[in-house]
């Protein structure tokens, strides 16, 4: 596998080096680069280090993984494709991402999947398997998110105000979600077996990647959400 050294080049400079290569690559000593692979497709790039804000912005096919952890903005209006990161990342991950696919391991920041949408026969999936920051799924038109919180169970598997302004997709919270509080324009209700079942077809590649038994991951209770409403910030913005 090609490895391209990160130390010492400015973003642009490692874009260019990533954009000559047909092969799989390996970038070592990444620290802080933004936009890597931004806009490009048919990449299998694997990261060491810590990529910069937006890795994978507007990517449209190609497999990107980190290693460990990775910063703000992932796959930010994400096209296709798929990102794998083996620790934490930042905020915003996946803004206004409309296809494709980011898996995490760890904890995701707050505003994970806002303005996450369909698009014609795409559909976006994020499954976070840690904890999930405020404000998740904020305005979510489309696309399914799913957060596992594998490591703290005992914890809230979100922060404050999920879903504010939800109007599509759905969401999978692997809880009772007894201790969230959410906003009137969504409905969230206890998973049923049709529900475990779609579950369990996100979670097939996701489990694969990091060593996981879905069935385990499945045992837990399950919180589904969905917007019940078509006009969502009437709810939220004007006085009755």
């Amino acid at each position: 596998m090609l490895v391209i050294r990160a130390e010492g080049l400015e973003y642009r400079e490692l874009n260019d080096e990533i954009r000559d290569v047909q092969e799989p690559c390996t970038i070592e000593d990444c620290c802080g680069q933004r936009f890597i692979a931004a806009g490009m497709s048919g990449k299998d790039i694997t990261i060491g280090g810590i990529p910069g804000n937006a890795l994978g912005a507007y990517l449209n096919g190609g497999t990107i993984t980190v290693r460990g952890n990775a910063q703000d903005a992932v796959g930010d209006t994400m096209n296709e494709g798929l990102i794998v990161v083996h620790g934490n990342i930042g905020d915003a991950a996946g803004y206004a991402m409309r296809g494709g696919k980011i898996y995490v391991r760890g904890d995701a920041g707050y505003r994970a999947g806002i303005h996450m949408k369909a698009y014609e026969d795409k559909a976006p999936l994020m499954v976070i398997g840690g904890r999930a920051g405020s404000f998740l799924g904020e305005y979510q038109a489309g696309g399914v998110i799913v957060v596992l919180n594998l490591e703290k169970p005992q914890e809230k598997c979100v922060g404050y105000y999920p879903c504010t302004g939800m109007h599509g997709g759905k969401m999978f919270l692997r809880s009772d979600c007894e201790n969230v509080v959410f906003p009137e324009q969504v409905t969230a209700r206890p998973a049923e077996a049709g529900d475990l079942e779609e579950l369990r077809s996100c979670l097939e590649e996701y489990c694969g990647l990091f060593g996981l038994d879905p069935e385990d991951v499945l045992s837990s209770p399950f919180t589904v959400v969905t917007p019940d409403s078509s006009n969502p910030y009437t709810q939220m913005y004007v006085a009755n």
